[in-house]
């Protein structure tokens, strides 16, 4: 069945970098665009970024723009979200989702936090 496994957060100062990886498994992962998206406590889930099937196309939230960046490798069915200028507003979990059979499948997610 399909599968995303996110990895790589943590616990970062300001200003530092992290980034996340999402292993990709059960399904052709190159034939499928990608998002990243993240939810802070008390706050509603929002979409980060987004790639498409074979990386040509990314879209960054504005919030994050000249600070994050999208990337796939399609040999390795993962994708990657790499920070970097970390902000104690980046601080929440964050989770890879693809769109596909008509639902939208979803990671376990992975803790951000940004803290001095």
């Amino acid at each position: 069945q399909v599968q995303l496994v996110e990895s790589g957060g943590g616990l970062v100062q300001p200003g530092g970098s992290l980034r996340l990886s999402c292993a990709a498994s059960g399904f052709t992962f190159s034939n499928y665009a990608m998002s990243w998206y993240r939810q802070a406590p008390g706050k509603e889930r929002e979409l980060v970024a987004s790639i498409g099937s074979r990386g040509a196309t990314t879209n960054i939230a504005s919030s994050v723009k000249g600070r994050f960046t999208i990337s796939r490798d399609n040999a390795k069915n993962t994708a990657y979200l790499q920070m970097n200028s970390l902000k104690f507003e980046d601080t929440a979990d964050y989770y890879c989702t693809v769109f596909i059979g008509r639902q939208r499948v979803w990671g376990q997610g992975t803790q951000v936090t940004v803290s001095s």
